[in-house]
């Protein structure tokens, strides 16, 4: 075999050698596989009207879905707080897929355990598996906190995580006041950010319960949401800073997500405190940085904790200005003028770029927030949005979709895809063709089919390095996503204008 110790080729070269092509040929004759001319007949009636019209016609059958499964959101929700153990209530491989999928993401170790259910569990039910994974977790890995939540098994079957944990607890596997908070994340319901949401509400409720008391503490709480740029809660460390009143951050993944290298392993690195999470009933308001991954945990926090929220997204210049007066109007405090200045040169920037990318034709898929995010900035810059596809949408994003498409010119020619998946964007991209595409990596094999560029933003990003260190949100967040977009268009002319004398006829250096 061509692949040996001294000389490790990469995948893309090791697969083009002769035993790697003889094996492939061996395997398509095998499956009676079609007739080259046959593929690319049908490859191309896929890419028609006729066959769009069959795409958005199925019922049954999910194609690349633009979304990830509750579970994956809860664990993402426990590690932004200190010492805090994933436990999910499941079998052995669905905990894989989570860690792998983000570790591919943050090129991280994502710690996370699992009870281990097998078929006799899924008979018996999940208790023993339990009581043992409570007590091995505890005693193995020293966490200060163990988070549980479920898969399909354990949902399937009816496991009740609550009277489990209180059975572990008798049963000796964990001290009885140590914290096991817990929620039920059945993946064939909601999405990534449904788990997101349980886990947080499940954590808040455990560790304030019987911290109320009767004076404010003067904080101002936030809530990141489902967001993958550690870069945003640097950001808002920053802000606040500058503002200078006090604030908890729940949860605080940055650190675990992005930890330095120091030659000693630390399994749990940053997150939020424990005894400042318990405190955060006590804080002045709370501000979630996204609304569809919080709405059971702002519901719990104004009903049970009595403490006023809101929702800000500070993308884009408008975001981030209404974001900035929230935070004055809350603590009292004027805005800062080193963020007046870094609006000016935010500003400044995009009227740089702003003719590259004003009436460039876009489509975009991802998480409702995002995308209601990314849309509003684009929309700044001039660009029109022409598909708008959120595979976990709900009735409250589409009406404000709406609402934002129609407060400017550049939207009203958008039409948002709620439900469909990256197979229906693909018969949306080939039929009414856009100049660019946002989207996350799984977005790269529609870029090569369709031949429309690609700006990554989202999650996950696996085929590039360090995207989520930056700042998405705030004024640095504004050129963040302004180098990425425009940045994107210039290689894609730079691709097409690569022969010399025949698509290279200005001799172009200067954009």
């Amino acid at each position: 075999m061509p692949q040996n110790p001294e000389k490790i080729q990469d995948h893309v070269e090791l697969f083009h050698q002769p035993e790697y092509q003889q094996l492939f040929e061996n395997k398509k004759q095998f499956e009676n596989g079609h007739d080259p001319e046959e593929v690319k007949r049908v490859s191309e009636w896929t890419k028609g009207w006729d066959y769009r019209e069959k795409n958005f016609a199925r019922e049954a059958l999910t194609v690349n879905p633009a979304k990830g499964c509750q579970p994956l959101g809860a664990i993402f929700a426990a590690v932004g707080f200190e010492g805090t153990l994933p436990f999910v209530q499941g079998s052995q491989g669905c905990v894989a897929y989570f860690r792998t999928h983000l570790t591919r993401h943050y090129k991280e170790p994502f710690s996370g355990v699992s009870s281990s259910m097998t078929e006799d569990a899924a008979v018996f039910g999940g208790l023993q598996n339990m009581i043992d994974g409570l007590a091995n977790s505890y005693q193995l890995y020293k966490p200060k906190m163990i988070a549980v939540c479920t898969t399909c098994m354990a949902e399937v079957i009816g496991d009740d995580l609550q009277a489990f944990i209180n059975n572990s607890k008798q049963a000796g596997s964990v001290p009885q006041d140590f914290p096991v908070p817990y929620a039920h994340t059945p993946s064939f319901v909601g999405s990534h950010i449904t788990g997101y949401d349980n886990m947080m509400k499940g954590i808040l409720s455990n560790l304030t319960a019987g911290h109320k008391k009767e004076t404010s503490n003067g904080k101002i709480n936030f809530i990141p949401g489902f967001d993958t740029y550690v870069g945003n809660n640097r950001e808002i460390k920053r802000i606040a800073s500058l503002f200078g009143f006090d604030y908890t951050i729940l949860a605080d993944n940055s650190d675990y997500l992005d930890s330095p290298n120091t030659g000693e392993f630390d399994m749990y690195p940053g997150g939020t405190k424990l005894e400042d999470a318990a405190d955060s009933i006590n804080a002045k308001a709370t501000i979630a940085l996204q609304a569809h991954s919080t709405p059971k945990t702002r519901e719990y926090i104004e009903k049970e904790w009595k403490q006023p929220t809101s929702v800000s997204r500070p993308w884009g210049i408008k975001g981030t200005d209404e974001f900035l007066m929230k935070l004055s109007e809350l603590s009292g405090i004027p805005i800062p003028e080193e963020l007046e200045i870094e609006r000016g040169r935010a500003v400044d920037a995009m009227t740089d770029s702003h003719s590259w990318i004003h009436g460039k034709r876009f489509a975009i898929y991802g998480e409702p927030d995002l995308v209601y995010s990314v849309v509003g900035f684009m929309l700044e810059m001039g660009a029109e949005p022409v598909h708008i596809l959120v595979h976990n949408s709900n009735e409250v994003f589409e009406a404000e979709m709406k609402e934002l498409l129609a407060s400017s010119p550049f939207g009203q020619h958008a039409t948002v895809w709620p439900g469909k998946d990256l197979w229906h964007m693909r018969s949306l991209l080939f039929t009414e063709p856009v100049d660019f595409l946002v989207g996350n990596t799984y977005g790269k094999y529609l870029w090569r089919d369709t031949k429309i560029p690609l700006v990554r933003i989202g999650y996950p990003i696996m085929d590039r390095h360090h995207l989520h260190r930056y700042a998405t949100i705030g004024y640095q967040g504004v050129i963040n996503l302004l180098n990425w977009t425009v940045n994107t268009l210039f290689e894609e002319i730079d691709r097409n204008t690569n022969i010399p004398s025949k698509t290279d006829i200005s001799y172009d250096l200067i954009r």
